[in-house]
This record gives C-alpha cells, sequence and structure tokens, in this order.
C-alpha cells in the first residue's frame, strides 16, 4: 500500500469542490499583479514535473504563498496557505486548506475562506488559529473589505463533530478589528495566534508600520469578539518598514519542548518574529515578555533590527509556528517561492512550495534558537550510504553514490585536527551573504571551504554547493556557512544569489555538522545542530532526477576528515 492510499484510509474519502474565481481587485499588496496572467488553465498533462519536489508541500498545481494557521485538532493536524485556484501567479487568493496525520503527508480538501462578504470582498489574506477552551479553533485572518481597508476579521468550524473541519462560517459581525483613524488602513495585517493572559484577557499583535517604523499593535479581549488596541504596540523598531505576518511565542529556557503561546514566567523566554517587507527576509529576537505591561523586551544578545537573527538565511518567508500538543513541540512552517522567472512559473504550471516543518527550541546558550527537521520526515529515509573517517586534501571531492541525489536527505560530522591555518577575518565583514559572494566555493583557503556538492551534473557544469569556512578574529573564530547558487544551473535568467549566515558554535571539539535535505528545486540545509539554516531553490538543467549527483569536497589547505556521513534517497510522499 503506498502513502496516497494510506493516506486516504485515515481520513477518508473526500472530492474537492470548485474553485470559486473571486476575480482580481486593484488594493495594495504585497505581490506583483499579472493580470494577462491570470485564469491561465493547464491540464494535468502539461504540468511539468521537472522540479517539483518530492516531499516538501505544494499544491498540486498553481500560486502558493504563506502558510496559515496551523494548528493540531482531534488528532489531525491542519494547514491553511495563501492560494491562487486560478493560476501560477499571485491573485485570486483563497485559504486553502489541507489535513495530515503526520505532517508529510497529506491530503487536500476544499478551500476554507474565500471572499464573499463585503469585509473581505476583495481578500482574505494572511493570519492565525487559535484553539479556544473545549476544543474550539478559531481563525483570525486579515481581509480587505469594500473600501480597501485591511481589517481582521474571525471564522469558525461549522461542525466541531468533523475533525477535518471541511466548511468553516464567517459571521456577520465581521470585522471584529478595524484600523480606526490612527492605524494606516493600508497596513495592517497577519493577526497573530492569539494567547490567554492571567487576567482572563485574549491578546494577539497585528503586523503594521507608522512611516517607517514596524511595529507590532497589541489588542486585548475578553470574548474574542470585541478587541480593544492597547496604547502603546507589543515592540516597534524605527527604519525597519512593514512589519509582516508576527509570531509571538514562549519557549523553555532549557530544554526542548514546547509550550502552548499563552505559558508565561521566569522559567520562559519568548521570541518576536517579523517578516521585514522591504527586504523580503524575516528577522528575530529572544527576550522578556511583561505581561502586565504587555511590552516585549529584547535581549542585547544579538541586533534588533535587519541585521539580526533570522530563522532562515536562504529563500524562507512569512513563517507560521504552533504549538503541537500531541508531542509538545512548536513547529515552524515557512514559504520558499520560486526563483526562476514568471513566465518559467506559468508554463510549469505551478509557483511555490512550503519547507519542510521544523521543531523549534531554545539554544542552551539562551541567545538563539536552534531548529531541525520533525522527526517523522526519517521515516521517508531509505537506501543508506555511508562514509566514515574519510580524508579530504585540499582541492579534492569524492563523489557519494549509491542513492538518488536529486531526492536526498545527507547528515555529516566533518572535522578538523587544527584550526592554524584559519584566515584573518575582517571585522568589517558583517555581512555573511557579501562574504560568501566575495570567496565562494573554489577560492583556496586555510580551514575551508569544505562541505557538500548538491544537485552536480557529471562534469561539474552545475551544482550548488553548502559549504564551511572558519576565520580567525581578535577574539575567537567565525564561521561561516554558505548555500551558492551561482553555479547551480547552465539557464540564463534565473535568480542565482549566494545566501550566508554566521555560525555561532564553539569549535573546542573541532567539529562541525550539517545537515541538507536536497528535493529537486530545494536545497534545506542546517548547519551546527540547527544553529544556522539555509534554504536555496535552484533550477539545474543537467543535474536532474538520475543525473543528478553529490559530493563531498575540501579546497582549504587544512585537511577535512568526514567523521561520518549518512546519506539516504527519499521517498516521495503523498501531497495534495
Amino acid at each position: 500500500m503506498n502513502f496516497c492510499t494510506l493516506l486516504s484510509l485515515l481520513l477518508g474519502f473526500f472530492s474537492c469542490s470548485l474553485f470559486v474565481n473571486n476575480g482580481l481587485v486593484a488594493v495594495q499588496a504585497l505581490h506583483k499583479v499579472y493580470p494577462e496572467l491570470q485564469s491561465l488553465e493547464n491540464n494535468d498533462t502539461e504540468i511539468k514535473q521537472l522540479y517539483r519536489t518530492g516531499f516538501h508541500f505544494q499544491p498540486h498545481r498553481h500560486w502558493m504563498n504563506d502558510p496559515n494557521g496551523p494548528f493540531y485538532f482531534k488528532g489531525i493536524y491542519h494547514l491553511f496557505y495563501q492560494y491562487n485556484p486560478e493560476g501560477a501567479v499571485w491573485g485570486n487568493i483563497v485559504w486553502a486548506h489541507s489535513v495530515s496525520r503526520d505532517l508529510i503527508n497529506w491530503k487536500s480538501l476544499k478551500p476554507a475562506l474565500s471572499p464573499s462578504k463585503p469585509f473581505d470582498i476583495n481578500g482574505c489574506w494572511s493570519g492565525s488559529a487559535t484553539v479556544l477552551p473545549g476544543f474550539k479553533p478559531v481563525i483570525l485572518y486579515t481581509g480587505i473589505d469594500s473600501q480597501n481597508r485591511q481589517v481582521q476579521n474571525y471564522a469558525i468550524p461549522a461542525n466541531l463533530s468533523d475533525p477535518l473541519l471541511i466548511e468553516w462560517v464567517k459571521p456577520d459581525n465581521n470585522p471584529i478589528v478595524e484600523p480606526g483613524t490612527e492605524v494606516n488602513a493600508s497596513a495592517f495585517r497577519d493577526p497573530s495566534t492569539a494567547w490567554l493572559s492571567f487576567n482572563g484577557h485574549w491578546k494577539t499583535i497585528i503586523g503594521s508600520r507608522s512611516e517607517q517604523t514596524g511595529m507590532a499593535y497589541l489588542y486585548r479581549s475578553k470574548d474574542f469578539l470585541n478587541w480593544t488596541k492597547a496604547e502603546q504596540p507589543l515592540h516597534s523598531v524605527p527604519n525597519t518598514g512593514m512589519w509582516e505576518c508576527p509570531d509571538f511565542y514562549p519557549v523553555v529556557r532549557f530544554g526542548r519542548f514546547g509550550l502552548d503561546a499563552s505559558v508565561t514566567g521566569n522559567w520562559v523566554k519568548h521570541v518576536l518574529k517579523v517578516s521585514l517587507d522591504l527586504t523580503r527576509y524575516e528577522y528575530y529576537t529572544v527576550g522578556k515578555y511583561y505581561p502586565t505591561t504587555d511590552k516585549y523586551v529584547p535581549d542585547n544578545t544579538s541586533a534588533d533590527g535587519w541585521n539580526g537573527l533570522r530563522y532562515d538565511y536562504g529563500n524562507f518567508y512569512a513563517s507560521k509556528s504552533f504549538y503541537d500538543p500531541m508531542r509538545k513541540r512548536r513547529v515552524l512552517w515557512g514559504w520558499a517561492n520560486e526563483s526562476d522567472s514568471v513566465q518559467d512559473d506559468v508554463s510549469k504550471g505551478w509557483a511555490g512550495i512550503q519547507a519542510i516543518p521544523r521543531t523549534v527550541w531554545l539554544d542552551p546558550n539562551g541567545k538563539q534558537l536552534l531548529q531541525w527537521p520533525i522527526m517523522e520526515l526519517n521515516r521517508l529515509r531509505w537506501k543508506r550510504v555511508m562514509m566514515i573517517h574519510q580524508e579530504l586534501v585540499k582541492g579534492q571531492n569524492i563523489e557519494i553514490k549509491g542513492i538518488t541525489a536529486a531526492q536526498a536527505d545527507v547528515e555529516v560530522i566533518f572535522s578538523f585536527s587544527s584550526l592554524d591555518k584559519a584566515e584573518a577575518f575582517d571585522p568589517s565583514w558583517v555581512d555573511a551573504q557579501a562574504v560568501c559572494s566575495q570567496f565562494g566555493s573554489t577560492a583556496q583557503g586555510g580551514v575551508g571551504p569544505f562541505g557538500l556538492l548538491t544537485l552536480a551534473s557529471e562534469n561539474l557544469e552545475e551544482f550548488t554547493p553548502v559549504f564551511f569556512r572558519i576565520f580567525k578574529a581578535e577574539q575567537n573564530h567565525v564561521v561561516l556557512m554558505c548555500s551558492d547558487a551561482r553555479s547551480s544551473s547552465l539557464k540564463d535568467g534565473l535568480y542565482k544569489p549566494t545566501f550566508a549566515g554566521f555560525v555561532d558554535i564553539d569549535l573546542s571539539s573541532k567539529k562541525l555538522l550539517l545537515r541538507s535535505l536536497i528535493d529537486h528545486s530545494v536545497i534545506e540545509s542546517f548547519g551546527g545542530g540547527g544553529k544556522t539554516c539555509i534554504t536555496s531553490r535552484v533550477y539545474p538543467t543537467k543535474a536532474v532526477f538520475e543525473d543528478a549527483h553529490l559530493h563531498v569536497f575540501n579546497n582549504g589547505t587544512e585537511t577535512i576528515t568526514v567523521e561520518y556521513l549518512g546519506a539516504w534517497s527519499m521517498r516521495s510522499a503523498c501531497v495534495n
């Protein structure tokens, strides 16, 4: 029995309803609108499979962006997402809905929300879900109303006895939060998962900006229907622009287990994440939440702004987390957009995937988060190959054979006997991406560059390296992690960036860990046990399917040892 058959048996057989064409309304939006490319239909046989993923979440066809409102209910995980049922570009957005029992295999249901009422007639945009006491899920979402204002609405299940929650109702007392005269009605969106305060008030935050100051407005409610804006935002930062998709949640100071959003106390810290519209990157801070005054104060261990910590230093945006009560963990979803052209998207009939859901917890050092692919992903592993105690001298690369290199999971432990050959680090190198662009994977270094060559063609005309390079600063060593798409494809006209981040790690063990999930057009990499994560979208022309190859390499003068490498072919999941 294959995964798709098993999932159908688990979830029951449901036919998808016809999607409704909601039209296109010209409102201030985050995405470029292509009216001439809307409502372009492709038959199933015309949807090109070349770059479709095998185990990442994506719709069967058409455009997808932000993950919305994930939650767990009666044994089933629910994921909603921004979706265009009419074409492979942004527009006609509805809340698509998929369900799963394991966060890996998914069944698509009919859309939960689509524009239909005066309070959302021009758009059902991003939002979150909160499970109220008594196991009552509620969706909070941004609607674009008949005046083109961004307002906050709610929706509830039509039938709580249905574990799939197929039907959702938008009551007529919406909107429940309007911008008012003091809030920019064109920059007021993406309500967070709500939390319950000690005094019985529900609270949520909504992203906004005032001129170029980004902020998270805080709202309170006793009944989840009537909301009042706090006098001051939960937090704000000048010169950061619009804050989209804010997320706010507690993490335990020590341990890996997750917490419901309502938990507070001295034994927890809080995380505030925002998606920056100006940069199309996200950043987060770790800090302290004061529930009596509803203020959040970041710790001084990292920057509070554009140079701050990121969940992911690559193609990853509009993320949303949720507490999974089944496994007592916090799970993070993030949208990985395409890097090819709009014309390519229309031709292939689809655009956008979700990164693999990640478990998130606080690093024992208290300064940052750690992330790791959810454990259920390991069930797709098969046909493992191994390498142990393999030395790599300068200029050497070794192919890892015996797996499907275009759809693989790779874990490596690299070691080195000395850091004496590490190159000097320039303190002005604050931008890791610029440093990666300057040096790359082929420029000889001292300790590094070393790592993986993923999605490589036979003669290395195409390859995407994921690698480390170690520098010596005045007081410590600096670890650079890169995922460099510049040689990823022979095709012209693609966005092929270098992505990079610094890895805050103790090198006393003289070891570095790397895990990369390779899935045809996406490479998700986790460095230092999940301290630094990079997602890249790539489109090779030669390194596809059985013609893709995988190598370990070293271009530094210091000999690198592959202490352990485990590589698995990955089965395909049943996704929508």
